[in-house]
């Protein structure tokens, strides 16, 4: 994780789910400075103890789901941390959505590593592949066996790295209108787009308006959204926008 990281003594890291610190005193001997969360008041008089001869170290005791990470100071410019697999996907997309830092390195469940990484058209592929890919890249760095931890957990784990790059993959004025679109393509991801998208509301209430949506954003209305890249997807968002600034008859 610190190999994938690259971390310099400029930055400022960002750890949730610190735990007892083993990750965090790693980190900090990085020379970065380093912001750890934890939620458990348990672990905060260890992590205090593990950190003290590091004075760059900042412990919060906080909930992740519930912090503000455009409030810490200073901003990160890295996430490092080995997430919650409870919360892993929704505080991921937490994260990036506020646009907390521009590389994450985070240990996930394996499954979830998968669905991060999945091309269209794959089983994995779904609505958290195109939630992420709408922000950033990603890559796995590495499997973790079970025989890794202690105890052994129920499953496999991964290391993933994702970069965000300077230029957003999707515009952010289209990540609203994508996720909707997404929602509704994978919440029946059987189903060809034309009966899908029907969930998008009134104006898409008739499969004749459904295939016009798709027809704008050149894709057949017979395609499944399972098997849509993420610019097809964004190109919909575009039509959706569109048609929704378009006035109502």
């Amino acid at each position: 994780m610190l190999r994938a990281a690259g971390l310099t003594p400029a930055d400022v890291v960002l750890e949730i789910g610190a735990g007892i610190g083993t990750l965090t005193v790693e980190l900090a001997r990085t020379g970065a400075a380093v912001i750890a969360v934890e939620v458990d008041a348990r672990f905060i008089p260890v992590l205090r103890a593990s950190c003290a001869a590091y004075p760059r170290v900042r412990l919060v005791h906080a909930d992740a789901m519930t912090l503000e990470p455009a409030a810490l100071r200073p901003r990160p410019t890295a996430v490092v941390a080995n997430l919650p697999y409870a919360i892993a996907s929704p505080l991921l997309i937490r994260l990036l959505e506020a646009h907390t830092a521009r590389r994450y390195v985070v240990m996930v469940q394996d499954e979830v590593a998968r669905r991060l990484v999945a091309a269209p058209g794959t089983p994995a592929y779904g609505l958290l592949t195109v939630a992420v890919g709408a922000h950033a890249s990603a890559a796995v760095v590495a499997r973790v066996p079970r025989a890794a931890f202690f105890p052994p957990p129920e499953v496999t784990s991964a290391v993933v790295r994702l970069d965000v790059p300077a230029v957003p993959p999707v515009p952010p004025e289209l990540v609203g209108p994508l996720m909707a679109v997404a929602r509704a393509a994978f919440g029946q991801r059987r189903k060809m787009l034309r009966s899908a998208l029907r969930q998008l509301g009134p104006r898409a209430a008739t499969g004749d308006d459904a295939e016009a949506l798709c027809r704008a954003a050149g894709i057949d209305p017979r395609e499944r959204g399972e098997r849509l890249s993420l610019a097809a997807f964004a190109r919909l968002a575009a039509a959706l926008r569109d048609r929704e600034a378009a006035p109502h008859p």
